[in-house]
Formats: structure tokens, sequence, C-alpha cells
């Protein structure tokens, strides 16, 4: 079995002529019929989903989604797989999968109720909590120190909500303002338009840790939310979902998945005790 591993960017009109096939069919019909699987991916959610030196997607979801990859292709008796890299944002990472140009999103997403009325989410990859990272001269070291200030918050992602309703508990007024995304974020930091940027607190890690210059940055020590993220595909799809969740239960049983982990984590701290149950649980038998 070969899987090419390939960004495009060129196939939307390809994949969108094969919408009708996917609510037809289902997602497993419609790969086996193509030899293709388009995995949407985020450019900078590092470590989980980004473009690499290589301009390549690398990080924690993508390894997942090529796990799971695989054991699609497995299952469907299939020696070649062509692999689509599609790159998705906030904003529009819904509107790919429900119109079939994506059929599994590997980013940073959190699953959520009021997301599951438009998609569904596999098992549980990873769990996080939002917070606010800013440089270290600014002095901000709890939130009452965001009083006043601007804050940077990707739109269309959750710490958008949890960010003002936070502010709102502490009784904190301050100006949000909404980036394209968590490069953007850094930037606005940056360049001065903004004081903190909110987003989970593994993804500011892995800002503060591309940015070249780790001493410079803070992060809040609160934690605003409970983010469950996961791999999101399209809704009424069991078998696609059950072939998806089949690979992250076995990733779980044989503990390959801290494998995965160590990889991209590994270097900051051993797995937590909430991480570390959802991986026990994870472990569906079969």
């Amino acid at each position: 079995m070969r899987l090419h591993r390939s960004c495009c960017w060129l196939v939307a009109g390809l994949l969108l002529s094969l919408a009708p096939m996917v609510q037809a069919a289902g997602t497993l019909d419609k790969i086996r019929a193509s030899r293709t699987i388009a995995l949407g991916y985020r450019d900078s959610s590092i470590p989980f989903s980004y473009t690499g030196n290589d301009n390549q997607p690398w990080g924690y979801s993508v390894d997942l989604c090529i796990r799971v990859v695989a054991g699609v292709a497995r299952q469907l008796g299939l020696e070649e797989l062509q692999l689509l890299w599609v790159a998705v944002t906030p904003e529009n990472r819904i509107a790919k999968l429900t119109s079939g140009e994506i059929d599994l999103e590997c980013g940073s997403t959190t699953a959520s109720l009021s997301r599951m009325q438009e998609v569904d989410f596999s098992l549980p990859t990873f769990i996080d909590g939002a917070s606010y990272l800013s440089r270290r001269a600014a002095g901000i070291r709890r939130i009452e120190d965001l009083g006043g200030r601007k804050i940077a918050v990707a739109g269309g992602a959750t710490s958008e909500r949890t960010l003002v309703a936070a502010l709102a508990q502490h009784r904190v007024s301050a100006e949000v303002v909404t980036v394209g995304d968590h490069q953007h974020g850094l930037a606005a930091l940056l360049q001065g338009k903004a004081d903190a940027y909110t987003s989970d607190r593994s993804l500011l890690i892995g800002l503060a840790l591309d940015s070249g210059s780790q001493t410079d940055w803070a992060i809040g020590p609160e934690t605003f939310s409970y983010e469950p993220y996961a791999l999101m595909l399209r809704r009424n799809d069991a078998d696609f979902r059950l072939a998806v969740n089949s690979v992250l239960a076995r990733l779980s049983r044989s503990r390959e998945i801290y494998e995965i982990y160590d990889r991209w984590f590994g270097h900051l701290a051993k797995p937590g005790a909430r991480l570390d149950s959802l991986y026990y649980l994870n472990g569906l038998p079969e």
C-alpha cells in the first residue's frame, strides 16, 4: 500500500464535483471510487497542524490523520491512495467540509455541541483550554492586567467566545481585536497592534517556541475553558466515523498515541492527568 503525500490547491473543482457523491453514497464510497482522500490542515496551528519549511503539512493532528488514512486504505483494500492536502481557516473549515472539498479536518478544532449541528467529530484527540500570550515586558501577569488593553483573537475560534465570557466574569474592560489566524495574532503582538493574544494554551506555547525568542513571552496562569479537540468529519456518515475511530482507538490501545504525543509535546511535558485519562478511555475494544 502506498500513500502519496502532496499538497494540492488546484483540486477544488474535482473535489466539489464529487460533493453530490459524498452526500449520496458516503465518504468511504467516494474514497473507493476516486482513490483519493482530501484532508484539511491549518497553516499555523503549531504543533497540531501547520506548514513546514518544506511547504508540507506537519503536526500532531496531521500525524493522526495520516494513520487514519492508512487504516482506511487497508479497510477498502486499496494498494494506492492519494492524499490531497487543502489549507483551511477557522472561518471556512466547516464550509469546506460540508461542501465536500475536504473529507476530514486535521487541525486544532474543538468538538462542541453547537458545531455538531453542522458537522460530526471523531473520538477526542487532545484536551486543552484557552489562555493568553503577551510580551513579558508588557507586565501582564493575570487577567485583571488586561484591563484597558487590546486583546487579539482568531475570528471563528471558540477562544473568541470564551475570552468575552472570561472578561465579563472578571469585570475586565478590554478591546477585543479579531485577526485571521494564529500567525496574524503573533504579528499583532510584534507590531504593537495588540497587547495579548488569546488561544488554547498548547497553541500559545507553539507560537512562543516558533518565534525565535521564547524568553520574550509570558502565558497567563488562568485557563478559561475546556477544549476537547477532535478530527472533524461530515454529519450522518456513521461508516466513515467508525473507520476513523477504529484507528484512533487502536492507537490508544497499543499506546502508539504516546509516541505521537512525545514527538510533538515530549520536550515540554508528559501528558497530564486529563489527557492520560482521555487516551485510556479512547482505547475502545474491537
